[in-house]
């Protein structure tokens, strides 16, 4: 963290290039939003408290992804320009002084790391301002870097303002600058809208500073990806790209084998514990931890969950928002859905699907069972399409099974039961009233056989009767 830095995050903008009803900065890449990605790196820079977001379009969806961060925001009711948004945060940022870094909401893949090089150039000179510049093969809608005979930045002209000969310059402004911030705020206000978009540029602050006396510095990066932003669906899915080959990197570097590594899609915030295997096509987001020497199957989806160390989840399963103890088997086709959990070495099988329920110690539930709103003791069988009935079209009620109990084959628990410790419940049962520990309860309707009916019936039709 560099000392007496103050960092603004432009991020009012629409982003009418999405084609989207939502704010650009909220879209995601890697498992998080845009700008999340921008004040992570702005985090290692600066403390929260100097940290700012220029919020407009949304601005209280912004609010709220970025909620806990302690940063600050400030509102750009009308956007007018680059120049605008940044002035606007002239109350709550000026008397902090030391140096002010100007950053984008949709420039996610800029490095902390550039950024504290950038500070070093600026703090290490007695320039206005250092910007960061690249070089690109199309430099189509960027501003462009014009310089004198020696070198030196003149000023940077937007591509709506340029000249034919402005234009065929390639070194673009990232627009990420540095600023001495005593000077930005002396000079700030002569910024004017005099351009085709009427629009207040922060890019005239460079020829303003030069007029005064001052020079601006140079950043330039030889790797361009770094600072381009996003305007579209398709620079969104390539930089959503380039984080995932990130992450399953990091991981594989870590210790975890990762199948198909192109195929997987890991989120930014997910742990995971050496020796485990992650399978082709599985998906792993949100804020889930995996432990150690697990095995998580081809196409299995896993949010915001945590896996304890040698948990196997078996190929296509969904689990969501559920915690899994170790030596725990799930799937295949298995779905827990939301606020599960599974202790040590219990069992969910296929086409098995639980909703914020506690399985046991050593439970099992092999195949084909609904299970919600349920408390489930250890070492419980279930039997194949058990369901427990918890709504009752208006609100819905718990079932409680004890330790050590069989509930036979498509019975039928409706809630609010309890089913003891010990008890049996026999297949096909419906079961209304509490069963007692130890106990055999039935709830079927009595067997009836009747003798040749089936001979007699097919003779009847047979004969036209």
């Amino acid at each position: 963290m560099e000392p007496n830095v103050t960092v603004v995050i432009l991020a009012a903008g629409l982003g009418t290039r999405m084609k989207s009803k939502q704010a650009k900065v909220l879209h995601q890449a890697g498992g998080l939003s845009l700008i999340e990605h921008v004040v992570n790196s702005a985090s290692r820079i600066a403390p929260a408290n100097r940290i700012f977001a220029v919020v407009g379009h949304q601005a209280e969806r912004v609010r709220q992804t970025l909620d806990g961060r302690g940063i600050g925001f400030v509102e750009q009711i009308e956007q007018k320009g680059t120049g605008h948004a940044l002035a606007m945060c002239r109350e709550q940022v000026e008397a902090f002084g030391g140096l002010l870094v100007v950053l984008y909401g949709d420039c996610p893949l800029l490095s902390a790391e550039t950024i504290a090089e950038l500070v070093r150039i600026q703090s290490e000179s007695n320039a206005a301002a250092t910007v960061i510049t690249t070089e690109l093969e199309d430099p189509t809608g960027y501003g462009r870097i014009v310089r004198d005979a020696d070198g030196n930045v003149c000023l940077i002209v937007e591509q709506k303002a340029a000249t034919p000969e402005q234009l065929a310059i390639r070194e673009i402004n990232s627009g990420i600058y540095c600023f001495n911030s005593e000077l930005l705020w002396k000079h700030i206000d002569a910024i004017t809208p005099d351009n085709p978009a009427k629009e207040y540029y922060l890019t005239d602050i460079v020829e303003l500073f030069r007029c005064a006396g001052h020079h601006v510095g140079i950043h330039r990066l030889a790797d361009p990806g770094e600072v381009l932003g996003i305007n579209t669906r398709v620079e969104l899915a390539e930089v959503d790209a380039i984080f995932r080959q990130r992450k399953v990197r990091q991981l594989m570097l870590e210790g975890v084998t990762i199948r198909k590594p192109e195929t997987v899609t890991i989120d930014a915030a997910v742990r995971v514990g050496i020796d485990t295997v992650i399978e082709p096509f599985a998906q792993i987001l949100g804020a889930t931890e995996i432990g150690e020497d697990c095995r998580i199957g081809a196409s299995c989806v896993i949010q915001d969950s945590r896996i304890e160390a040698g948990v196997d989840i078996l190929p296509f399963t969904c689990i969501g928002t559920s915690h899994i103890e170790s030596g725990a088997s799930i799937g295949p086709y298995a779905r827990l859905r939301m606020q599960n959990h599974v202790a040590a070495g219990a069992h969910i099988g296929n086409f098995v699907e639980l909703k914020k329920t506690r399985m046991g110690a050593g439970a099992k539930a092999g195949h084909l069972a609904y299970l919600g709103d349920s408390v489930i003791g250890e070492n419980v069988n279930i039997g194949a399409g058990t369901i427990t009935c918890n709504y009752d079209g208006i609100k819905k009620h718990a079932t409680q099974i004890g330790a050590g109990a069989f509930v036979g084959s498509n019975s039928t628990l409706v809630a609010p039961v309890e089913i003891g410790a010990g008890s049996y419940i026999a297949a096909g049962s419906v079961i209304t009233d509490p069963v007692p520990a130890d106990s055999l309860a039935l709830g079927r309707a009595r067997e009836v056989v009747k003798p040749e009916w089936a001979r007699k019936r097919r003779e009847q039709k047979r004969d036209g009767c």
